[in-house]
């Protein structure tokens, strides 16, 4: 996994590879061809205690099978510091604390996280991926479900967390957004890297078009200068 200290997304179609490559960069799977590493070794030969204090993963999606508060379910992300038997000490307590804060959840600590709105919830999952400490912040469409407000704050603060030297890995379908945001982009079509680059570099018509199979122009956003993409009109269904 390169580009320490530098917010990465990771764009592309349904189907292009996004989660699977994720999974891939996790040990998860294995890739077909080439090798995923972090810090230069193979993903699939860390051990999953020390590659969960290395790396936090915030999934597309995730099932909450028995009732816990917003503070137990970020505390989860100590875990690989703790084990199962350790209680907490004064530094996880300060850890934990953070991410809520971080991620403006720190009011809603004592709320069941199965009473919490769709946009709460993604929050409270990305702070238990902080409350890992983590070098290495992994992030499947993290913006889903959340209003113009916290989508911003989020996107906003995964570029500060970056810029203070975390590695930053996001997924998303939202161009515009991974334009304005990253400081690198990887295009994915049907399992394979199309582009790759700064957004300027990888905001380019002819191909953003082949691989959205869709006419798409190029320009720039009046008010930040990042580029934007325009899906032009097209044939409509029959």
């Amino acid at each position: 996994m390169r580009y320490a200290g530098a917010l990465t997304a990771v764009l592309g179609p349904n189907g292009s590879g996004k989660s699977t490559l994720l999974r891939a960069l996790l040990g998860v799977v294995a890739p077909s061809s080439g090798r995923a590493t972090i810090d230069g070794r193979d993903a699939r030969e860390w051990n999953r205690r020390e590659l969960a204090r290395l790396v936090g993963v915030v999934p597309q999606s995730e099932a909450v099978a028995f009732p816990i508060t917003v503070r137990e379910m970020v505390a989860m992300g100590r875990y690989p510091h703790l084990g199962a038997l350790r209680a907490e000490g004064l530094p996880d307590k300060q850890a934990i604390a953070r991410a809520l804060e971080r991620c403006d959840v720190a009011g809603l600590e004592e709320r069941p996280v199965t009473s919490l709105s769709g946009g709460e919830l993604q929050r409270v999952r990305i702070a238990r991926a902080l409350a890992q400490e983590p070098r290495v912040l992994a992030l499947d469409e993290p913006t889903a479900s959340l209003d113009v407000s916290h989508e911003m704050t989020i996107v906003s603060s995964l570029r500060a967390w970056a810029r203070s030297g975390m590695t930053v890995l996001l997924i998303t379908h939202q161009l515009d957004l991974a334009a304005r945001f990253a400081d690198r982009i990887v295009l994915l079509d049907r399992g394979r890297v199309a582009a790759e680059g700064t957004p300027a570099e990888v905001f380019r018509e002819d191909v953003m078009a082949r691989v959205y199979g869709w006419p798409i122009r190029v320009d720039r956003d009046p008010v930040t200068q990042a580029p934007r993409a325009v899906p032009l009109d097209g044939p409509a269904l029959p």
